[in-house]
């Protein structure tokens, strides 16, 4: 079975060497709705595959530390990296241009490391990550599975490479969140939300 939550984040970046001219050669903004899907074979004692209250922690905070940002590549020209970040107090450098696609790779990765540090309570099992899909525009998506997360040919991602401005981390519900998920800490979902 697979079960789907819908998420939404208002973003600016620029697509660098895309084909678009105006893509490529100026800041802009999209109305960003994101899917996760979870699939299992086993229901938990509710009788769900995901407790859809859980995700309303840790994993919110995720999707949201894109909202009201500025994505920067880390490989943009140096100037144009230091002027956002002295303008905006919410931004996030990716080790990767930030096109629907990247999004959709960066937050799997995010998503299935979360996943991976939690430990449940109360009967879920083998609950998998089975894609997160970017809506970037009304009529355009980029969908990523585990293979595409986790791609040679499309680079690996590294989330010690994503740099996240301390207001977006100020705004985690756990403070700590993105330095215990770099540092492989467990999460114990709530019995309770």
């Amino acid at each position: 079975m697979i079960i789907r939550k819908l998420f939404k984040f208002e973003n600016a970046h620029i697509v660098r060497g895309c084909s678009t001219l105006k893509c490529r050669s100026s800041l802009h903004g999209h109305s960003y709705k994101v899917e996760i899907k979870f699939s299992s074979n086993f229901l938990d004692n509710g009788q769900m595959v995901y407790d859809f209250g859980l995700m309303k922690q840790n994993l919110k905070d995720l999707i949201e530390m894109f909202d009201h940002s500025v994505t920067l590549w880390s490989k943009d020209d140096p100037a144009y990296l230091q002027d956002m970040k002295k303008h905006s107090s919410r931004w996030v450098e990716l080790p990767v241009s930030p096109s629907a696609e990247q999004f959709a790779r960066v937050i799997f990765v995010m998503i299935d490391k979360l996943m991976q540090l939690t430990t449940t309570v109360n009967g879920e099992k083998e609950v998998n990550l089975y894609s997160i899909v970017v809506h970037e525009t009304q009529t355009g998506y980029a969908e990523a599975f585990y293979e595409d997360a986790y791609s040679q040919q499309m680079g690996i991602i590294h989330l010690e490479q994503i740099i996240l401005s301390q207001a977006i981390k100020d705004d985690f519900k756990d403070k700590d969140l993105w330095d215990k998920l770099l540092a492989n800490k467990k999460f114990i979902n709530p019995a309770q939300v």
